[in-house]
This record gives C-alpha cells, structure tokens and sequence, in this order.
C-alpha cells in the first residue's frame, strides 16, 4: 500500500486540504523544451522535481531520458524525486545526472515534529546512496517552520559534517500554504536568515550555497545581504515546484545592480 507523505511544509501532501490537485509526470519532450528555455535564458543548471515519497520503476525511464535530454543540451543536471534505491541511484548516474537533491529539511531533533511518514536516517540513507553512485549531492533545508536557532545550527552541522559535504546547499524560507499543517508559521526575520546563510558558507566553504524557496518574498536588500553573507546561487524561473518564483528579468535587473554576473557552466559528465 503506498504511503501518502504527511510532509507539514508541502501544499502537494494528500493530508492536508490545500486545494492542489496531483498531476502526472510530464512528458519528456515537454522538460527538454523548458530546460533550452532556461538554458537559453542564462541558466547553467537544470533542476526537475516530482513530489514522490519514492520513483516507482515504471518511471525510471522517463526520468534517465529526461537527464539525457538536458545533459545533451550541455546543461548541468539536478533532479528531486524522493528516497531512491542503490539500483536507482546507479541508474541516474549512468544517465549522467550531476546532482540529487535530498533536503535533510531541518534538524535530527525537530524532525519529527514536521514530518512521521519517514525517519531522519531515511534522508541520510538517500543521500549515501545518491553519493556512492557518483553523483554530486544538493541538501539543505527550511527556515521557518517553528524550529529554533539551535535546530538551524544542527541542520548545517550535519550537513557539514556527512563523508563529504553537499556540494550544493540550498536554503529555503517556508511559503506557507493555507491549510497546510505549517500555514499559520510565523515568517524567519530576515536578519535571523541572513545569518544562517553566513553559518552555510563558514561550515562549507567549498559548497554552493542556493537562495531557493521564498525568494519571492524577500526584498532586493535582504537578497543582497545574503549574496554579501555567503550566498552564491540562485533558483531561477516563473515557478519552483508550486509556488511562484521570482521573473528571470527580475533576477537579471537586481544581480546588474549588484555588479553579480552569472557563473560559466562547469564541465558536464
């Protein structure tokens, strides 16, 4: 029996009376289409994510053709599809995906209190896999779903401290969905954000830290505050996963201001 996920952050988890209906994974031609738009756009990394507790075999094909798709293009690749299997793991890399993302989401501590349909370790063991597969790691967390400065810190010291650290970091601010367990959350002051993005660029020096999540709702000051701290990668285009995300032109007018200019894409596999 499939387990739906009670995820308190998530408007895409069935337990909750968000409003927002499930739909099928896309079609391959579609993803390559939007990723030479992004490419085309500036982008050098392209992300594809399904809201899966876990990817049934029946799509593994789907997402290898996906990975090849964007990696022919001479994109950088990252896809999020929940825990994944060694076996699964093996299969994206030979498809030559770069990177996985796997949120730890928040600390070992209050883990607990945001999601029960899976376990801390579940995360941790994904992660193992993903990494003795070959592929470059992306996990970080969110802000703001009523954890304390202590679990932030936790939250990055076990990020800092795995066999090798992630290599991409993202930091996300809680957007919260009305009738999700979390809708009520109080927003992260952004002084208090800025701060954790220093914190990821002390324990990681060597790691992209990524502005992800809640963008929208941060002004071009706060933004510039974390590219000063530490930050020094975005998510960009119209959506990230459900919510809405800052326009590209928007992007491109506040990074000219800040005299930012985008990174050259790194050698793909």
């Amino acid at each position: 029996m499939a387990v739906r996920k009670d995820c308190g952050y998530c408007s895409q988890s069935a337990h909750y009376p968000t409003g927002l209906k499930a739909s099928k994974l896309m079609e391959v031609e579609r993803v390559i289409a939007e990723a030479r738009k992004a490419k085309e756009g500036g982008a050098t990394r392209y992300s594809m994510g399904a809201a899966w507790r876990n990817p049934k075999e029946r799509d593994m094909d789907a997402l290898v053709a996906m990975v090849q798709g964007a990696k022919a293009l001479g994109m950088e690749t990252c896809m999020t599809a929940g825990m994944l299997t060694p076996e699964q793991s093996g299969k994206l890399a030979d498809a030559g995906l770069d990177y996985y993302n796997h949120n730890i989401d928040t600390s070992e501590r209050y883990y607990s209190e945001i999601i029960t349909t899976r376990t801390f370790e579940d995360r941790l063991e994904t992660l193992g896999y993903v990494r003795d597969a070959g592929i470059k790691v992306c996990a970080g967390g969110i802000l703001g779903m009523g954890e304390t400065f202590e679990d932030r810190i936790s939250m990055l010291v076990t990020l800092a401290n795995l066999p090798a650290p992630p290599e991409s970091v993202p930091i996300n601010i809680l957007i919260s969905i009305p009738g999700s367990k979390l809708g009520d959350a109080e927003p992260v002051d952004p002084i208090d954000f800025v701060r954790t993005i220093a914190l990821a660029r002390i324990l990681m020096p060597s790691s992209h830290v990524r502005l992800s999540a809640g963008r929208t709702d941060m002004s071009d000051e706060m933004q510039a505050l974390c590219f000063f701290a530490g930050a020094n990668s975005i998510f960009v285009g119209d959506t990230l996963l459900t919510v809405d995300n800052p326009g590209e032109d928007h992007d491109a007018a506040l990074f000219c201001r800040l005299g930012l200019k985008p990174m050259q894409s790194e050698p793909t596999r």
